[in-house]
């Protein structure tokens, strides 16, 4: 979860004892961003700079931004450069501010905490009904079912939000209130959370067309009923890296055949394969898409995602595959549930 970014904060007129008191308060995390009375960045101050200021000469009483570093390392929300999120992470660049277009502070990512920063929107869908795991839905929403201590979405969520996403959108339908006060507007977990009501089923992907607000120009999709590990920041790079409009998880599944098998031409052997393995990939239901995509989803109308990779292949666009190499279930079954709530203590998140 994003912590109270408001504590990594001080005012150019606060003193330098009162920032030391701040800094103590940080332990670890020792680090204050100076700004103006809008939020602006003027600069950076550690112990290290209050140190360095004193041998300068500089006394309790000096202005506080005689102290600080006046150049700090910085994310721009809307302009976020992988290569720079990976660079500052492994380097000594911990905790970081995020600022918009005119400078001011919006958040503050910390890398000790979060593995990356990703500059994508994220919709869960969870307007589902569950069918297949009444009675366990006839009161309870199957996104709201618990795994381990938590239910199914929050999973997911906390999952997203390790990778320092912070713009979300949950499509709701079937007892859809109750995902709505469990989490409310996201500030208990250092996001913002908004939420689409689908009136009438529109299908896996179809409730994204009632959003007009997105901060990014890459949208994250997803089933709010998986369970998985997948790493986002990977999954994100190779999206980039392919150049596709868009990219889609997908899950090997290897079929074994006990024979061997015969490739033939007009009646005429042409190879023997003893005993092969074939792979093939299913629809993992992750999506990262260019947010122009979406104006191909038919508004108001029941529209799969599958039915978007239709149309986007039928265009002549690019549509990218993703293998997962990591943990996936799709809780769809009684059975599904219960494998779920086995492995949740086993799986490496």
């Amino acid at each position: 979860m994003f912590s109270n970014f408001k504590e990594h904060l001080i005012s150019k007129d606060q003193t330098i004892l009162h920032a030391l008191a701040k800094l103590d308060k940080l332990a670890k995390d020792a680090i204050l961003f100076v700004v103006d009375k809008d939020n602006g960045l003027i600069g950076s101050l550690t112990d290290g700079d209050v140190r360095r200021g004193l041998l300068k000469g500089l006394n309790t009483s000096s202005n506080i931004v005689d102290f600080i570093q006046p150049n700090p390392k910085f994310i721009r929300k809307n302009a976020v450069d992988l290569d720079q999120i990976i660079a500052f992470r492994n380097g000594n660049f911990k905790v970081i501010p995020i600022l918009d277009e005119d400078g001011r502070i919006l958040n503050i990512i910390n890398f000790r905490i979060f593995k990356s920063y990703l500059p994508v929107d994220a919709v869960i869908m969870a307007g589902g009904r569950g069918e297949r795991l009444k009675p366990l839905t006839n009161n309870t929403p199957k996104p709201m079912l618990p795994i381990g201590e938590k239910p199914i979405i929050e999973h997911n969520l906390d999952r997203l939000i390790s990778f320092g996403i912070a713009d979300y959108w949950i499509s709701l339908g079937y007892l859809g209130d109750q995902l709505k006060s469990y989490f409310g507007d996201g500030e208990s977990k250092g996001v913002t959370i908004e939420y689409v009501t689908e009136d009438q089923p529109l299908g896996t992907i179809g409730a994204v067309t009632s959003i007009f607000n997105f901060q990014h120009d890459t949208i994250l999709v997803t089933n709010s009923d998986i369970l998985t590990n997948l790493d986002y920041e990977d999954f994100y790079r190779s999206f980039v890296e392919s150049g596709a409009d868009l990219s889609v998880v997908t899950i090997p599944y290897d079929v074994n055949i006990p024979y061997a098998v015969l490739e033939t031409n007009k009646g005429d052997v042409v190879s023997l394969k003893e005993k092969p393995t074939y792979t093939y990939f299913s629809n993992g239901g992750i999506y990262l898409m260019r947010r122009e995509v979406i104006e191909l989803i038919p508004v108001g109308a029941h529209f799969n995602a599958t039915d978007l990779i239709e149309k986007i292949i039928m265009l002549g666009k690019k549509v990218h595959s993703y293998p997962l190499r990591g943990y996936w279930l799709d809780i769809g079954k009684h059975e599904d549930f219960e494998k779920a709530k086995e492995d949740i203590s086993h799986i490496k998140f």
